[in-house]
């Protein structure tokens, strides 16, 4: 698999450098080269690469801005990189996969690279497992129908009861009936209870598989919302909502996942 790369930096020294480091792995190809965010907008809707290296403080548009620029296409995968670490909390809170200190690390660029083909080999095998319903559905609906139950309908004991949290040096036992949501900030969760924040080092899509979908949805691409603690559903404009929750907390539920809004109305 060729992770097709852009590298976005404005000073050409620090591209020439992670692109010297980059070359020690076969199996990125970089496609592109940006020196400013309106650059990098551009070339990613353009070229739709899996993975992109982004700087921080740039002229104009920074990385985070051109995050907000691509808001409307499915997004690659990110990895900050910059000089400055007081960047790193607003990074992951952004979606990023990881973030960079400059100069690079070779060990840890390789270590940031070994998660970047994980995800896409999870993002693979789930895009497999869509077409093989597709084509079960086709010629053989009947077996379809079973797939679907079999996959969508797992035994209640097979979820989570008690979650082990390790936060500032100690170890939590959360039960997850007390969980409200849970925001991503790249691969870290913040879970929040009703008197806590804690913060776990796991990717949203392992999280999800730990917890009983009949209660815990998705409710945006970083927010999950339990639903036994929703109390009131706002209406929002465009086909959006708010979840108000027992503790007063709103949350926006994206027009994506609005089918998690139906089993509150019908």
């Amino acid at each position: 698999m060729t992770i097709r790369t852009i590298l976005v930096d404005d000073e050409p020294l620090a591209i020439q450098g992670l692109r010297l480091r980059l070359a020690a792995h076969e199996d990125v190809e970089i496609i592109e080269t940006c020196l400013n965010g309106r650059e990098a907008i551009r070339a990613i809707k353009t070229h739709k690469p899996d993975l992109v290296f982004l700087d921080i403080q740039m002229p104009g548009f920074d990385g985070f801005s051109v995050i907000q620029g691509l808001m409307e296409v499915e997004p690659p995968l990110f990895v900050f990189c910059t000089a400055y670490e007081d960047h790193a909390i607003r990074a992951f809170q952004a979606q990023a996969l990881d973030y960079l200190l400059k100069p690079v690390d070779e060990q840890r660029l390789a270590d940031t690279l070994d998660r970047v083909r994980q995800r896409l080999a999870e993002k693979k095998g789930v895009e497999e497992v869509g077409r093989l319903k597709e084509v079960l559905a086709e010629v053989a609906p009947d077996a379809a129908d079973s797939y679907s139950e079999s996959d969508d309908a797992p035994a209640s004991n097979r979820f989570e009861k008690m979650i082990n949290i390790k936060d500032r040096g100690q170890i939590f036992r959360v039960d997850v009936d007390t969980i409200e949501r849970i925001d991503a900030a790249g691969d870290y969760m913040c879970i929040y209870t009703g008197d806590n924040t804690l913060i776990l080092r796991e990717t949203m899509k392992d999280l999800e598989k730990r917890l009983d979908p009949r209660r815990f949805q998705r409710v945006h691409r970083s927010t999950i919302v339990n639903l036994d603690l929703v109390r009131q559903v706002k209406p929002h404009t465009n086909g959006e909502c708010f979840l108000v929750l027992d503790s007063g907390a709103q949350v926006k539920v994206s027009r994506s996942y609005r089918e998690v809004v139906a089993r509150f109305v019908h």
